[in-house]
């Protein structure tokens, strides 16, 4: 099935197709590889995270994996840590989310559909009713991609951080409604932040370059196996985590 136009009108089909989208591991693999030895990223865990995050990939827990966001290069300094990290084992079973906009494309949508991407329409680009039946409809394929045993990963503050790089931004509920959803359907989902900095930032609204953007500190919390049961408390639990996250991996930069 070839992968459809990624439009907000055509948002029914396009989810049709991410549902079941399953990329190539091998070459997943090869490229997260390949992003390692470019961007060098630079690994640290919280106490027992590290034992943590191999114990719940051992047992086939499925992920929620949420990043704070400070630049395009993000989604592929995290390919690069997910490869020098203890996810290695999991690349390849790892939805993530990314804006319509990197689809555009279709030899870009074709890199993003390897690395296991899934469009997210933001209100902030469409409107906010315009995108309200497709946003109910990502986060229910989310959820059932977590069900069949794909971990999920999330920049849950929905855009850059041009503020402060070393704050995490309010985090939206869409996070706590996958993880919601999720659990509806009988699955645990584990959460792990995953918090990355470029070190201290002159002018926060600049974003770094792709030279800046090597050797990123990242730094893992420690897996939260158990999540509150409402969506709202979810995402103040992923913004709560998330900043001790954030808070070592400038520290460690």
């Amino acid at each position: 099935m070839p992968p459809p136009e990624v439009t907000l009108d055509n948002s029914e089909a396009v989810y049709d197709f991410y549902r079941s989208h399953q990329q190539n591991r091998l070459k997943a693999w090869g490229a997260y590889a390949v992003l390692a030895r470019r961007y060098r990223p630079r690994i640290s865990y919280a106490d027992g995270a590290r034992e943590a995050l191999r114990q719940v990939v051992r047992q086939r827990r499925p992920l929620l994996l949420a990043i704070n966001h400070l630049s395009e290069h993000d989604p592929y300094t995290v390919a690069a840590a997910a490869w020098r990290s203890g996810l290695r084992p999991v690349i390849g079973r790892v939805r993530v989310l990314a804006k319509d906009e990197l689809f555009a494309d279709p030899e870009q949508q074709r890199k993003i559909d390897m690395m296991g991407g899934i469009p997210v329409f933001r209100g902030k680009d469409h409107g906010i009713r315009a995108v309200n039946a497709a946003g109910q409809r990502m986060m229910d394929i989310c959820a059932q991609r977590m069900a069949g045993g794909d971990g999920v990963a999330v920049f849950p503050e929905g855009t850059c951080n041009d503020i402060d790089p070393t704050q995490v931004q309010p985090v939206g509920s869409g996070i706590g409604h996958i993880a919601f959803r999720a659990q509806k359907l009988g699955v645990e989902p584990v959460l792990v932040s995953m918090a990355l900095s470029y070190g201290q930032r002159p002018d926060p609204s600049v974003s770094p370059t792709k030279e800046e953007a090597r050797s990123a500190s990242f730094y893992f919390g420690v897996p939260v196996a158990e999540l509150p049961s409402k969506p709202g408390e979810i995402a103040r639990l992923v913004r709560t985590d998330l900043q001790r996250a954030l808070d070592g991996a400038v520290a460690a930069y």
